[in-house]
């Protein structure tokens, strides 16, 4: 399948609200990588094999991931959880899809579920999450794990962005963490879909930052030139 990534852009318009307001264009221009978690949202086989975006944004994931854990901060790899649908989802999607939807997390060990580019490695985290957002109280093992290791900033990627993504940083935005979305790090199924959700997060609940700019902040608050 053909790797894509999206067209994607904030207006013109939002920038210059936010530089209005407070002076800048960017939320957050430092960030500690010890305080700080790279979320890598739902990158398994039932989305990657079906949207050429989740494919493209591989690479972007990768290269964060390295970068934050050399510098010291944490990789959570957060993964649906594979469970029997509710009667609530089967009202909504019907029968089939509700049961297609449950199952998306695939079978196995969380690592075995994990798309096979990416690698796991030691110290990162490990999470399953039984709804949209990874910060849903009680039905994520996400928040208690970033907490004890006194986390403040996440960077956002994965898939679906306007669903699991937006969902988790708005969530994040709500319980007082910095929220950095990464633009070309996360994937939807349209572009339009994609920008909307972007739009949403810049405007009311955190930043919205390319994979080169954040390597260069997360490069810059561990002292290596960019």
């Amino acid at each position: 399948m053909e790797a894509l990534l999206h067209d994607w852009h904030i207006e013109p318009r939002e920038y210059a609200r936010q530089e209005d307001r407070r002076g800048r264009r960017h939320a957050y221009e430092q960030i500690t990588a010890e305080r700080t978690a790279l979320l890598v949202i739902d990158m398994v086989p039932f989305f990657l094999n079906e949207l050429p975006y989740t494919r493209g944004i591989v690479p972007n994931i990768r290269a964060i991931a390295d970068t934050l854990r050399a510098a010291g901060g944490t990789v959570a790899w957060v993964l649906p959880t594979n469970d029997a649908p509710t009667p609530a989802s089967v009202e909504f999607y019907g029968e089939r899809v509700a049961a297609m939807f449950a199952a998306s997390g695939g079978e196995g060990t969380l690592a075995e579920r994990l798309w096979h580019e990416f690698q796991i490695q030691r110290g990162d985290v490990l999470a399953e999450k039984s709804a949209t957002s990874a910060f849903f109280p009680g039905r994520s093992t996400l928040p208690p794990l970033l907490e004890a290791r006194g986390i403040d900033t996440v960077l956002v990627t994965g898939t679906l962005t306007n669903i699991c993504c937006e969902s988790t940083a708005r969530d994040a935005s709500t319980l007082g963490l910095r929220v950095i979305m990464v633009a070309d790090g996360n994937a939807a199924r349209r572009d339009q879909d994609h920008n909307a959700a972007l739009y949403n997060v810049y405007r009311s609940f955190g930043d919205v930052r390319s994979t080169d700019e954040v390597l260069d902040l997360i490069r810059a608050g561990a002292g290596v030139p960019a």
